[in-house]
């Protein structure tokens, strides 16, 4: 019989004082975007990450994404990040390279900078799909960054 006397596990921590969240926002799905913003934030906030402490960035388009994380990232500045947009299925193959795209470089993102980002770029058959999705994946993203942010910090400083 095993013993895990000795074994840590982290906590999931989603206490946000004290953190710093950059958000990035597409434009191009106005609505939508503002929905998942607003969601976002009013998360954040109960989570208690402070109104100084959240920068928003708004861009044309989910593409526009990635670059403005990137810039976020490596200003150390922020604890953690949040990708918000809509990608909408259209008739042309565009919908895919967008989608694909934009969620491989997130991804990247966080890979080679070290900085969580939660992706809250939704990619949707219609408007009625992305605007039903708002509030949970807005909510969704802070509680991850902020998650993701406490976790780092704890395996820096906690036990190895």
């Amino acid at each position: 019989m095993a013993h895990y006397d000795t074994i840590y596990e982290y906590e999931i921590a989603l206490a946000g004082e004290g953190l710093s969240v950059g958000i990035v926002m597409s434009r191009f799905n106005p609505d939508i975007g503002e929905g998942l913003l607003a969601a976002c934030v009013s998360e954040l906030k109960r989570l208690g990450v402070a109104d100084c402490d959240i920068r928003i960035v708004s861009v044309p388009g989910a593409l526009e994404i990635p670059l403005l994380l990137q810039t976020m990232a490596q200003s150390d500045r922020y604890d953690a990040l949040i990708a918000l947009g809509a990608v909408i299925r259209g008739e042309t193959y565009h919908f895919e390279v967008v989608s694909n795209d934009a969620c491989r470089a997130v991804m990247e993102v966080q890979l080679d900078t070290g900085i969580p980002v939660a992706n809250g770029i939704l990619t949707c058959e219609d408007d009625d799909q992305a605007l039903a999705r708002t509030q949970t994946k807005g909510s969704d993203c802070a509680r991850t960054a902020v998650e993701m942010a406490k976790l780092l910090h704890a395996m820096c400083e906690g036990p190895a």
